[in-house]
C-alpha cells in the first residue's frame, strides 16, 4: 500500500521528495489555498489502497470501513485528539437510496468508535446532486459544486466555534472538500481539518 508519510505539505498533507522543514507548504497550497484547514491521508490512490477504496464504495465490502478508519485514525492522529464534532461528507438522498449506504458516513461512525469523539450524519447535508467532477476544469467544479451542501439554520448554532473533522474516502482535486469548508466556515465553524483514506496523485 503506498502510505503517505512525513514530510508533507503541512496543508494539504501531500507528500514532498525531500523534507524542507516544519510548516512547509506545497506549491498548490500557495497558489490556490484551500478553504479547509489542514488535510491528511492515509495513502496515495493507487495499488492495494484504491482497491480497497473500491470494495467499500462499490462492491458493497462495508466490514473494510473497520479497518480502513484504523488507518486513518492514525494518519489524522493530531487533528482527531483536538476535534469537537466528526462529520462525514454527505451523499445527496438519491444516491444514497440507490448505493444504501454512505462510505464517507461508515468511516466517520467507524472514526467516531475508535476516538470516543462525537459524529454528526446530518450536521452538513447534499441538496444538489451534481455530475461527476471527472475532466472539469478548477472553475467548472467550483460552479458544479454552488449550492450542492447546506446547513439547517437550526444547526448552525450547534456548529459555532467547533472544530471539525470532515471525513471521505478519497481526495481527488479537493473541491467537493472545499465546498463543504465553505458551507461549515458560514455555518461558524472556528477551524475545519479533512481525512480520507487516499488521496489521488493528480490532485497534488
Amino acid at each position: 500500500m503506498p502510505l503517505i508519510s512525513d514530510p508533507v505539505c503541512a496543508r494539504l498533507g501531500t507528500p514532498f521528495e525531500h523534507d524542507f522543514g516544519p510548516g512547509m507548504l506545497s506549491p498548490a497550497a500557495i497558489a490556490d489555498p484551500p478553504r479547509f484547514d489542514q488535510a491528511r491521508a492515509v495513502a496515495r490512490h493507487d495499488g492495494a489502497a484504491k482497491a480497497l477504496v473500491a470494495r467499500l464504495k462499490y462492491g458493497e465490502r462495508l466490514d473494510l470501513a473497520r479497518s480502513m478508519a484504523t488507518l486513518m485514525a492514525g494518519a489524522g492522529r493530531e487533528m482527531l485528539a483536538t476535534c469537537d464534532l466528526i462529520v462525514p461528507v454527505p451523499m445527496h438522498r438519491g444516491r444514497l437510496w440507490r448505493r444504501r449506504y454512505n462510505q464517507a458516513a461508515l468511516l466517520a461512525l467507524e472514526l467516531g468508535r475508535l476516538t470516543g469523539k462525537p459524529v454528526s450524519l446530518d450536521a452538513l447535508l447534499r441538496v444538489k446532486r451534481t455530475p461527476p467532477q471527472v475532466g472539469l476544469t478548477r472553475n467548472e467544479r467550483r460552479a458544479n459544486l454552488a449550492g450542492a451542501f447546506k446547513v439547517d439554520h437550526e444547526r448552525k448554532a450547534s456548529l459555532a466555534g467547533l472544530h471539525l473533522v470532515v471525513i471521505d474516502d478519497v481526495r481527488t482535486t479537493g473541491s467537493t472538500l472545499n465546498a463543504c469548508a465553505h458551507i461549515l466556515r458560514q455555518a461558524g465553524a472556528a477551524r475545519i481539518d479533512v481525512l480520507t483514506f487516499t488521496l489521488v496523485p493528480t490532485g497534488m
